[in-house]
């Protein structure tokens, strides 16, 4: 009778290793491994029978019907709706909205297709309260309290269910393992039966996973690379607002947003996020400017603000907020070379209002209007748009997608559009004025040009 064999598994990235060492051989992290049972072989291979059947890839590419979660924001962030057969993972922090989110989700289908709800962290009468809650008609919804996935999955077959969601993947456990829920084995475990069903039944299953305390989802990395779709759900502290990104996605864009506020009946979708980020102050104020930004799959006006203060301390303090730290002390180095504009003795901060963080560098030129604008207190026209990236010899170079840009800042109301020269538009833009230009310097004079031809902007520089 052959005997139990174990394995010593890496916690933190899921590497094993026959036989336990101080440091992880693959990762090189110190007292990662633990002891873990290993149901190889036998039962493996009963798992995975009956073979597969090879197919003719012009035949097995017939597109499959999606199923619409009824909310138009997050089926953009799947890429359309969500598809039959796939494994979505769902990240967030505690009390953010993942099964508020989902429960709506399952709510709407099991209008048209059977679905099941299994959770593990709550019992069946906790989530039909939510439900009634939400107002949700969830009368075709079936929930199943419990954490041991071959019940999940046995009661998923029998009904043949369009969708399982399994709120969440660290209270699932496997019988193959001896380890406690939550576990990496476990995890590695219940994630490969649940895609291993998906793939089998076209079941299309959505995980609800933790997250740690810097924001990535528990667990080993390789739970991420099972799935077809790993989706975060990130918000400002203390904003009803919520945006939900795609990080991974085989079946649509990368980075893809979707824009949903919470109110007491549930997550409402935001359909025009460029209002979200484009609540400004009555009045014109220093130091503050739009620019039009691209994350994902379109184009968002979101209001960047600066302020820059007399250094009272040793050192003068760089603070950014939704932007990178590093990129703002470059720019602060090419104002100063190209442009003849020294904060080498002021305090500086700049935030990107509303809580989003900002990637690309398309954000260069409109800090800079905004860093010069609060240091001599003049105010930029409340019309004025601008994006472009800044060289570290002074150039303005373009952007991706300028034309796009420029559309989505006239639909917003702006009248006039400040850019880098390659991204003029070759027709005129009815309704905006687009001002190309060359360098930092010339930005800057062009853009103080306009405010200096606007009623707010009266006022008198700054003393340096």
């Amino acid at each position: 009778m052959a005997r139990a064999s174990s394995v010593f598994q890496c916690s933190a990235c899921g590497a094993e290793t026959p036989k336990w060492q101080g440091s992880c051989p693959a990762c090189g992290e110190w007292n990662v491994l633990e002891e873990v049972s290993a149901p190889r072989a036998a039962a493996r291979a009963r798992a995975l029978a009956p073979a597969a059947v090879p197919l003719a890839l012009a035949a097995a590419a017939a597109p499959a019907e999606r199923l619409g979660s009824g909310l138009g924001e997050l089926d953009r962030v799947l890429g359309g709706g969500i598809v039959p057969g796939s494994v979505t993972l769902l990240g967030g922090d505690p009390g953010i909205g993942k099964s508020t989110l989902l429960l709506q989700v399952a709510a709407h289908a099991a209008a048209a297709a059977p679905v099941l709800y299994a959770t593990g962290e709550e019992s069946g009468a906790q989530v039909a309260l939510r439900a009634r809650r939400l107002g949700l008609a969830a009368g075709a919804l079936e929930v199943l309290p419990e954490t041991h996935l071959q019940s999940v999955l046995e009661r998923a077959a029998a009904r043949r269910a369009a969708l399982l969601i399994v709120d969440s993947i660290q209270t699932v456990e496997s019988g193959a393992l001896e380890s406690a829920p939550g576990s990496v084995s476990q995890l590695k475990e219940c994630a490969a039966q649940l895609v291993r069903f998906a793939k089998s039944s076209a079941t299309a299953v959505f995980l609800i996973g933790h997250v740690t305390k810097d924001g990535a989802i528990a667990g080993p990395r390789v739970l991420e690379h099972l799935v077809d779709t790993v989706l975060y759900f990130e918000s400002e502290t203390a904003s009803r607002y919520r945006i939900v990104r795609a990080t991974k996605n085989r079946f649509g864009a990368v980075n893809e947003l979707g824009f949903f506020a919470m109110t007491e009946g549930g997550l409402r979708e935001v359909r025009n996020p460029s209002a979200i980020f484009l609540a400004r102050a009555p009045e014109p104020a220093a130091g503050s400017i739009v620019t039009v930004t691209r994350d994902g799959g379109r184009p968002l006006l979101i209001e960047l603000q600066a302020l820059v203060d007399r250094m009272r301390f040793g050192a003068p303090r760089r603070i950014a907020q939704g932007l990178d730290a590093n990129r703002l002390a470059m720019l602060l180095a090419v104002m100063n070379r190209h442009a003849g504009v020294s904060l080498q003795e002021h305090d500086v901060f700049v935030n990107a209002v509303g809580g989003v963080r900002i990637e690309e560098t398309a954000w260069d030129l409109p800090v800079v209007i905004a860093l010069a604008s609060s240091l001599a207190e003049r105010v930029v026209p409340g019309t004025l748009v601008a994006f472009g990236e800044l060289g570290l010899t002074g150039e303005v170079r373009p952007v991706a997608y300028g034309e796009e840009r420029l559309q989505e800042a006239l639909k917003q109301g702006f009248k006039r559009a400040l850019v880098p020269r390659d991204n003029a538009p070759r027709r005129p833009i009815e309704g905006l004025q687009v001002v190309p230009v060359a360098r930092i310097d010339e930005a800057l004079e062009a853009a103080f040009t306009a405010a200096a031809g606007s009623a707010p902007a009266a006022r008198a520089p700054a003393r340096s």
